[in-house]
């Protein structure tokens, strides 16, 4: 190993954040293709201190998962199956079956609240096949940063999740169909809206484009190959025992329970748990060794120097510094901390996962947590990632 971080360097911060920001939470940090550290902390069953946190603990990733949809689709831009300024309904045609759409605003995720459309645009329309895959993978797309799909997909909420379950492919394709005619937030191409809903159709044209469902693609064309068998989608489904998944809220809206071996997100959880916004589980190895295998261009991960370039290249601005699908690290207050390089790019997640990527140090971090077991109040996620990053920085360059 070129550098060893100790997990003893992290009692400090740890005191501050267990339980009170999470209570569990899993790191793995690889520098110049060496793991330098893997560890867990806290307790699944936090209030009995029970089913201590390992390192082969998964944990619900939230919209890390849109990396890996994302390089699905780079993967399948590089085998020439896509272009990247090929408009969307070239794949998914219904897109443009509302045409032209009117701009009417969105939701607001945790209100649920209609948000009534910026009233410059009172008498725009849009025409949707101007929409890109590049406008999706760079969140300029003008669609409504999130709609409560679930609730159209299927006003109840799926059962509690149970090994051998089948896969609810009807949920998708009702939500499938409400998503193709939403109205737009924005024109597009105007400015960044984040939204989930663009990274939803992005993760149906991977499945159409490579024929067959986005976990199988994901599989076949990411994690199969580079060996992360950890990720999955659905877990408790696919057989993987409740007591080696992290779980997360009380979600007390709508399935009256705790999410624990279902994905938190609603709209992944009610349109069957695959999704490209949110859906997958993994190790924070895994995930680790995803973000060296695209820093470190494993020939197993299908896309070339040039288009990884491109994808870690900033192209738009705005909430957000964006390349295609990764998050670019921002001048100040970024997750990443104050030591990364300016050249890091990574992604966050809303249960308290992140993968940052320094390229210029070879360092890459997962840090998964469940900060949201407490609720959606996010306070704390954002020193901990800052100041964990920091810590491993400084830890990696006295080595």
């Amino acid at each position: 190993m070129t550098a060893i971080v100790e997990a003893s360097a992290f009692d400090s911060l740890l005191a501050q954040h267990l339980p009170r920001t999470f209570p569990a939470l899993g790191i793995c940090v690889i520098h110049r293709g060496e793991v330098a550290l893997e560890a867990g902390w806290g307790w699944l069953d936090p209030e009995a201190k029970q089913l201590p946190v390992r390192t082969d603990t998964l944990f619900d990733l939230a919209s890390v998962s849109k990396l890996l949809a994302e390089v699905s689709f780079l993967a399948l831009v590089e085998a020439g199956a896509v272009a990247l300024d090929d408009a969307l309904v070239t794949v998914i045609p219904e897109f443009g079956r509302v045409n032209p759409r009117a701009i009417a605003g969105g939701q607001d995720p945790h209100s649920r609240a209609f948000l009534p459309a910026e009233a410059r645009y009172a008498r725009l329309t849009v025409d949707p096949s101007a929409v890109t895959f590049k406008h999706l993978l760079t969140h300029s797309s003008g669609l409504a940063p999130w709609r409560a799909v679930y609730m159209l997909a299927a006003q109840d909420p799926p059962p509690a999740p149970s090994a051998g379950e089948a896969y609810d492919g009807a949920r998708w394709r009702r939500g499938l169909a409400a998503m193709v005619d939403f109205p737009f937030a924005g024109p597009v191409g105007e400015i960044v809206r984040y939204t989930d809903v663009g990274i939803m159709l992005l993760g149906e044209a991977v499945a159409r484009l490579y024929g067959a469902r986005l976990d199988e693609a994901v599989r076949a064309l990411i994690t199969q190959p580079l060996g992360l068998h950890s990720f999955t989608y659905n877990p408790i489904k696919n057989g993987i025992p409740r007591e080696r998944i992290a779980p997360t809220e009380v979600d007390d809206h709508w399935r009256m329970r705790r999410a624990w071996g279902e994905v938190h997100d609603e709209n992944a959880c009610g349109l069957g748990g695959i999704a490209g916004h949110a859906g997958l589980f993994s190790t924070a190895r895994d995930v680790a060794l995803f973000g060296d295998a695209w820093l470190r261009a494993n020939p197993r991960l299908p896309v070339s120097a040039a288009l990884r370039r491109l994808a870690t290249k900033e192209h738009v601005r705005g909430q957000y510094r964006l390349g295609l699908g990764w998050m670019l690290k921002a001048a100040s207050d970024s997750s990443a901390g104050d030591l990364f390089s300016d050249s890091a790019y990574g992604h966050t997640g809303f249960t308290g996962t992140s993968l940052w990527i320094d390229p210029e140090r070879g360092l890459v971090c997962a840090l998964l947590s469940n900060r949201v077991y407490h609720g959606r109040d996010p306070c704390g996620i954002q020193a901990f990632r800052r100041a964990a990053h920091d810590l491993i920085v400084t830890a990696i360059d006295r080595a």
